[in-house]
């Protein structure tokens, strides 16, 4: 889909960080949209290219774009909005005036229900009226609703993880309980120093820092319903990725032959999620490393033997930056668009890295 005159007219708004620059480079050569703006509080009047080193190849229209200020972003056809966590709730309603649809990349409008937010969130919604008018990101569970969407609520990287690790069970009413073991890059932390992302705290360390009620989890009850899920997250020496090892405890005995038709009938028909699991190798699991760039999301799993206590191990992994974030919002836009899924989103990774 494009307009009468050619492709659609994008901005995004707080294009420096991380996100942004991952906005910009799968958006320049996508055939639906131009970038026509992009917006920095800090860097307004500076090309791109002096936050983004890596978009000295990218095609004209970002190689020579330059930030503007926020106030200078023009009407558009579709907004993103890489905004600090917050900020988005607080001026939704000015943004809503620049843009018929909008991609909201922050945390703000991902939970519909109030108590839900209030619960993890530990405040009240700054805009909880317009939460119902935004779809949650996240194409595995959500195509349909997307396909009629204006407005699309970013994903917790580690929620799409724990959620994508789960789906297939949880949709066959399998899962008794879990214990979800997230590890996360320092990309997770953003753009911005701070001691948690300060490279000489963060290299040679395994340091986790949040082993209990982890905001991500009202995430995973959303999209997956209620179950008895335990969720740690474990900073550890990667810029990016992401990798969940749910220990799942099923609601009856299972074979592995079952889980292989379980997770291929919910995967098959999925152009980004695939299952790796192999018996010989080197890469036998799904491994962040292997995704760095991509839309991906890998996963694989293993069963003990059926009995009492049986115990299934999944394993998912994906790049935090990409479907974590900015890959999963082009992806969500292709589907509201009308355009095939996979387009600008098809780049298959590096290796070694």
């Amino acid at each position: 889909m494009s307009g009468p005159m050619g492709p659609l007219r994008a901005a995004i708004v707080g294009a420096t960080g991380y996100t942004g620059g991952e906005l910009l480079r799968l958006l320049g050569p996508h055939p639906a949209v131009r970038v026509v703006a992009a917006s920095s509080r800090s860097s307004a009047g500076e090309p791109v290219v002096m936050t983004h080193p890596h978009l000295r190849g990218a095609p004209n229209q970002i190689r020579e774009l330059a930030f503007c200020a926020p106030g200078d972003v023009p009407e558009c056809d579709i907004l993103f909005l890489c905004l600090p966590h917050g900020e988005a709730a607080q001026q939704i309603d000015r943004w809503s005036k620049v843009a018929p649809r909008i991609i909201d990349l922050s945390a703000d409008f991902r939970i519909r229900d109030g108590a839900l937010r209030s619960k993890w969130y530990g405040e009240e919604h700054a805009a909880q009226s317009w939460c119902e008018r935004f779809v949650y990101g996240l194409p595995e569970t959500r195509r349909e609703e997307l396909r009629s969407a204006t407005h699309i609520s970013g994903v917790g990287c580690n929620a799409t993880a724990v959620n994508l690790a789960l789906l297939p069970l949880a949709r066959a009413g399998l899962i008794r309980s879990v214990v979800a073991d997230v590890k996360v890059g320092s990309s997770e932390a953003g753009s911005t120093p701070s001691p948690t992302g300060h490279h000489p705290e963060r290299v040679g360390r395994v340091r986790p820092f949040a082993l209990t009620q982890h905001r991500h989890e009202a995430e995973v009850a959303q999209e997956l319903g209620s179950f008895d899920l335990h969720l740690s997250v474990t900073s550890v020496e990667l810029v990016r990725g992401v990798q969940c090892t749910a220990h799942v405890f099923p609601t009856r005995p299972i074979e592995e032959k079952e889980l292989w038709k379980l997770f291929r009938a919910a995967y098959a028909p999925e152009p980004f999620v695939r299952i790796v699991k192999s018996k010989t190798g080197l890469h036998r699991h799904p491994e962040p490393r292997l995704l760095s760039g991509t839309n991906f999301c890998d996963v694989g799993f293993e069963a003990e033997p059926a009995g009492d206590t049986q115990r299934i191990v999944v394993v998912s992994a994906l790049d935090n930056l990409v479907k974590g974030a900015a890959g999963s919002a082009v992806q969500c836009m292709n589907i509201m668009l009308g355009q095939e899924e996979r387009t600008g989103l098809e780049f298959s990774g590096m290796h070694p890295l």
